[in-house]
């Protein structure tokens, strides 16, 4: 258990150190992130269980094994000799029922490895999910995943038997050929009945040992087929490797990058060229803007200065050498990088900055975030640097991660900066505060910027012009801005025609448009004529407000102390057994009977002892009777044995099916705000549901199966010594207390030692799977030590208590040996002592000894058990935990009620609101919005302010801590919520895709779309060009998190998701953020024929794209304090608007 308990941890680290040390390729083609933490949680308890307990099981079994031909052919090498030849038939029964084992174990870890990406996938993109309602979606997928790996158990189930009962029935004729042979020998040879019986007790212990093996060979072949996986990616060797401490480092680097006849595509679509021939020259210390259309290739220069890929052909040089020839993680030390989806992992803020320094000091670190204007709001969360930023930075708004992340970049501090969208989630205020910041910071240093939003790189040193992957033109902004045909002069263009075209909309909607507005002053809702008018709204003391506050903590079901204290959790595991109860029951009746053959061997072994002792002519009838009930025995094994694992194999499948299902389904129906917890990421989720089902599946299995089979043994036993001799028996029998009490001490001492094993292990698989979600930044910034490092920690908590754990479990396992022994010490003398007396004759001790020894045997294996059945109780406590888990905001409620025509009118009333994971921080207070029916109204503010809040609190991804949110006039918790979501389009502002094709993603905003409604609405998001340019067209894989496509591409395949769902209202979250200025014309045109009669809430940052907006709202300090139309707020004198307008 030690060695196994180490060396499981040992191959967690080089797992994950062996995944953090590859290439992109490798995740972009082979492996996904709920594979890895599926293979790290699922896959490592089956190789700890095969290199562990079980190999030392295995071990004592062979020596035993050994041990008894040993001593058999020391006292007699004739006998010995033809009992041999049981060796090949048992040695190629085990080999072959663990080569079909091994496979079969195999094919269901592929399915769970499936099953695992999905969860990861769910969880990991849950907003998403929950928006388009796919929850029914995931768990239908989820469920065929689960079937398939069943349909294997079961498989496995039937070779295990097979391969058990035929090594059972050869060892069973082995002994009636011994036997036989030995009566022969008797007769013939001069063997005596002394030397006769050693021989076959030692075959009958070297037998019975084998007979034990068979869960030790089934655990070696699950653990060889989970090994191999995991190894074969251990061995790999990237083609980019981040542990490659040799290339050179150069002593004065200046910075120069210089692309030569580079020719590239992505290794996930190698058919489709990014660059063919490109050549491009960025000099020291300046700056660089790219720009272009999405896909043109701009983030793809990014990817090639940080070597995430190598050309494959062509040179990228810095200061004039071979990226190839430098040394890795010194180069990309020198580079900095902020991508246009900044990635946050799973801890705290100041830990997420540190990452890009090591030791950095307090004072770096307030001066890193006081130059990405992060400061204030950082200072304004209760606990500052120190405050948990959630899964993928869920906890900040976008323009605060991107800060986070700019902060980051700073303090590391680069001769290269790469700012990729660097500031296209940052409202006006912090995208001016921190665009001069970046200014300061590419003083002298080369600088690469990609982005759409061309007022951005006016200032830039050149700028190069990108399409199709060909540079098309270069200069700097006066110099392009001067030819007029240019690609250039065509994107500033359309940029402006875009602004213009909103104006022009705002100026129309002015003339034919009257509203109705909230007050928020007075605390009430009024209908006021707008016609011409502005409201204006001022903060409400926080007094007011409903000092309600919410705890996940509060909302455990009435069952959760119980389930928490581990009561009744047996009890539970057999209700949810009962539809197979027929199953057990034939599966405990074959464990049952196989359970008595063993004593009823014993007994017929003390015949055979007797038959040797009689005269030739009675001996030679008898050996044949003897032979021929072993030879039965061996049949009804043969038959017994793969009955009872074929059916304890089909109601642990069955099991682990029920009890996955269940948890995924409430896993996925739980409110958005249960996901919030750190624990419950998707990587702790995902964990939880392959470690913790595994240990029960454990005991649905092999263990129950033993127990059963083990107190049938103990029972016959007991029968069969009574019958034999009831004093010898009872004298005896007195020792069974002491193992029993020795087993219920063993089982005391391992209480609570699982269950805090299991949450460490939770918290190392956060690490494991943030890394793997932010490979990119984990590779930009050399942090894999780090990482690897924090896991490793992480895991020294579970091994220190898995030694502990070996050592009593090895204690309590000698102890019974030394109760054995001395059992059969007190078996012998005490008989001796009956035959010498006369109580007894030497066959009825032997009957007794031989009986209550198999019992013995039976009983001491128990105490093995203790262990595990402390970790199913606590793996169990675990999913118990999330089944029984209600969820506040339950999207598969039927209950609740749906309107016949929606017109669109939505309301929030005096809504006053804080983030269940962090109840210090009021995020609303007080705050009144409506939204009038097929108007499109834009919320503005700063980042923080509180915009996606309303987004999200619409979806009912939230409920209101007080204040109420209406639909048509009716409260939204009193609407069915499913109905309610499938009325509402969401894009959000980072556009989560799944890892599935083109076609799949657009899709699952309708169900069974037809083709020709996908086709129009990529065609109404400007998606259909770039698609059917891609080799598989919409059969495409957009890989994980979209990560194949760039952020334009996936931003427009998220608008046509939403346009194919055809709401009835419209959130739009920053939707044409992503998109290059072409693309935002034709997709807002798109959009702005979509919003016709749909009532739409637009979020932005850039006010020129929402200028044409029914109404603006302003939020600040949780509540509106500006209302009106583009024209009208600019005209407020100090207003909060016009100030946004301003900068």
């Amino acid at each position: 258990m030690v060695t196994g308990e180490r060396q499981a941890a040992r191959i967690r680290g080089l797992y994950l150190e062996t995944i953090l040390r590859q290439d992109m390729s490798f995740f972009d083609v082979e492996t996904y992130r709920g594979e890895v933490i599926e293979r790290m949680s699922g896959d490592t308890v089956l190789i700890q269980e095969a290199i562990g307990e079980k190999a030392g099981k295995f071990l004592q079994l062979v020596s035993t094994f050994l041990g008894g031909f040993i001593i058999a052919f020391a006292r007699g090498w004739h006998l010995s000799i033809v009992l041999l030849s049981c060796i090949p038939p048992v040695v190629l029964s085990a080999c072959a029922m663990s080569l079909v084992v091994s496979k079969l174990s195999n094919r269901s870890q592929m399915a769970y490895a499936e099953a695992g990406k999905l969860v990861e996938q769910t969880i990991g993109s849950i907003r998403t999910v929950v928006s388009f309602t796919g929850e029914r979606k995931a768990i239908d997928r989820y469920n065929e995943f689960l079937r398939t790996s069943y349909r294997t158990a079961v498989h496995q189930g039937v070779a295990t038997g097979l391969g058990a009962g035929l090594l059972l029935l050869t060892v069973f004729c082995s002994y009636a050929l011994g036997v036989w042979y030995g009566a022969r020998l008797i007769i013939a040879n001069g063997y005596t009945g002394g030397d006769t019986i050693i021989v076959l007790i030692a075959i009958v212990n070297a037998a019975t040992s084998l007979g034990h093996s068979s869960p030790c060979l089934n655990a070696f072949a699950s653990g060889q087929a989970a090994a191999y996986k995991m190894f074969a990616t251990i061995k790999r060797k990237p083609g980019i490797d981040a542990n490659d401490r040799s290339g050179l480092v150069l002593e004065n680097f200046a910075g120069e990058v210089d692309f030569k006849d580079v020719h590239f595509s992505y290794p996930a679509r190698p058919k489709q060229p990014i660059f063919s021939g490109f050549s491009i020259t960025i000099p020291t210390g300046t700056t660089m803007a790219l720009v272009g259309e999405s896909g043109s290739g701009k983030s793809t220069v990014i990817s090639l200065i940080e070597r995430f890929y190598d050309p494959q052909s062509g040179e990228v040089l810095l200061d004039g050498v071979n990226l190839k020839r430098l040394n890795l993680s010194w180069i990309r030390q020198k580079i900095g990088l902020v991508s246009q989806e900044p990635t946050l992992f799973t801890t705290t803020i100041r830990e997420n900055i540190e990452y890009g320094k090591k030791d950095a000091s307090e004072e770096e670190i307030r001066s890193a975030i006081m130059r990405a204007n992060a400061a204030s709001f950082i200072d304004d969360l209760p606990d500052g640097l120190d405050t948990m930023v959630g899964e993928h930075g869920t906890q900040l708004s976008g323009g605060q991660k991107q800060r986070i992340a700019i902060a980051r970049a700073i303090l590391k501090d680069p001769k290269i900066l790469l700012l990729d969208e660097a500031t296209s989630a940052l409202d006006a205020e912090s995208e001016r505060v921190v665009q001069d910041t970046l200014n300061n910071i590419m003083v002298n240093r080369t600088t690469i910027i990609v982005a759409h939003r061309l007022n951005t790189v006016k200032t830039a040193d050149t700028i190069s012009v990108l399409h199709h992957g060909h540079l098309v033109e270069q200069g700097s902004h006066n110099e392009l801005i001067q030819n007029s045909r240019g690609a250039y002069f065509h994107l500033i263009q359309l940029q402006e025609v875009n602004a213009e075209k909103n104006v022009a909309y705002g100026a129309d909607s002015n003339r034919r448009t009257t509203f109705d507005t909230a007050n928020s002053m007075s605390g009430q809702s009024s209908r006021v004529s707008f016609k011409g008018s502005v409201s204006r709204h001022s903060p409400v003391d926080g007094s007011r407000r409903n000092s309600h506050t919410f705890s996940m903590n509060e909302h455990k079901t009435k069952g959760g102390d119980d389930v928490k204290s581990g009561k009744n959790v047996l009890r539970r595991l057999i209700d949810l057994h009962k539809p197979e109860t027929s199953i057990l029951l034939i599966g405990c009746t074959a464990a049952a009977a196989n359970g008595a053959i063993f004593p009823v061997f014993g007994l017929l072994v003390s015949s055979a002892i007797n038959t040797f002792y009689e005269q030739p002519h009675k001996l030679r009838k008898d050996s044949v009777l003897c032979a021929d009930m072993y030879a039965i025995l061996g049949v009804i094994s043969f038959l017994i044995m793969p009955l009872q694992c074929f059916m304890f194999n089909v109601a642990g499948g069955k099991l682990v099916e029920r009890i996955r299902a269940l948890s995924f389904t409430r896993i996925v129906y739980q409110e958005i705000g249960w996901f919030d917890d750190p624990q419950n990421s998707s990587g702790a989720i995902g964990s939880r549901l392959s470690a913790d089902v595994a240990s029960i599946r454990s005991t649905a299995g092999d263990v129950l199966s033993l127990i059963v089979q083990n107190t049938s043994t103990v029972i016959v036993g007991i029968v069969i010594a009574m019958v034999a001799n009831w004093k010898l028996a009872c004298i005896v029998l007195c020792f069974l207390p002491c193992v029993f009490a020795q087993t219920y001490a063993q089982s005391r001492s391992f209480r609570g030692f699982s269950s805090n094993a299991k949450e460490m292990y939770e918290q190392a698989s956060m690490i494991a799977s943030d890394a793997i979600d932010n490979i990119r930044t984990v590779a930009s910034f050399c942090v894999q030590d780090k990482l690897i490092e924090s896991y490793r920690k992480k895991c020294e908590g579970p091994v220190k208590q898995g030694v502990r754990q070996g050592a009593i479990s090895g204690l309590g396992y000698g102890f019974s040996f030394v109760l054995l022994f001395c059992f059969n010490a007190v078996s012998f003398y005490v008989g001796a002592r009956f035959v010498h007396d006369g109580t007894a004759d030497v066959g009825q001790v032997f009957k007794v000894f031989f009986a209550l020894n198999m019992m013995a045997v039976g009983v001491s294996q128990s105490s093995s058990f203790a262990r595990d059945f402390n970790k199913v109780q606590d793996a169990a406590v675990s999913i118990f935990e999330i089944i029984d888990k209600k969820s506040m905001i339950d999207a598969s409620s039927e209950e609740g009620t749906t309107l016949g025509a929606v017109e669109g009118n939505i309301e929030l009333q005096h809504v006053s609101f804080k983030y269940p994971a962090r109840v210090e921080v009021q995020i609303f207070r007080d705050l009144c919005l409506r939204i009038p029916s097929g108007k499109t109204v834009a919320l503005v503010g700063e980042s923080g302010s509180g915009k996606s809040t309303v987004v999200a609190l619409i979806e009912r991804f939230y409920d209101p801590d007080s204040g109420a949110i209406f639909l048509d006039g009716v409260n939204l918790k009193s609407l069915k919520l499913n109905w309610l979501r499938q009325q509402i389009g969401l894009v959000g502002q980072e556009p989560a895709l799944f890892n599935d094709t083109i076609r799949a993603n657009i899709a699952y905003g309708k169900e069974q779309a037809s083709e020709e409604e996908i086709i129009a609405a990529t065609v109404a998001a400007n998606a259909h060009q770039f698609i059917s340019s891609l080799p598989d067209g919409y059969d495409t894989s957009v890989g994980e998190r979209g990560v194949q496509l760039s952020g334009g591409q996936k931003q427009r395949i998220a608008i046509a998701r939403a346009i194919l769902k055809d709401p009835k209202v419209l959130l739009l979250d920053e939707a044409t953020s992503a998109l290059d200025a072409e693309s935002e014309s034709i997709v807002q045109e798109a959009l702005d024929n979509v919003m016709i009669g749909r009532t739409t809430l637009v979020v932005a940052h850039r006010l020129s794209t929402i200028t044409g907006a029914d109404k603006m709202a302003v939020i600040k300090n949780g509540i509106v304090v500006e209302e009106g139309r583009h024209d009208q707020l600019c005209c407020l004198p100090n207003g909060a608007y016009a100030s946004l307008v301003a900068m």
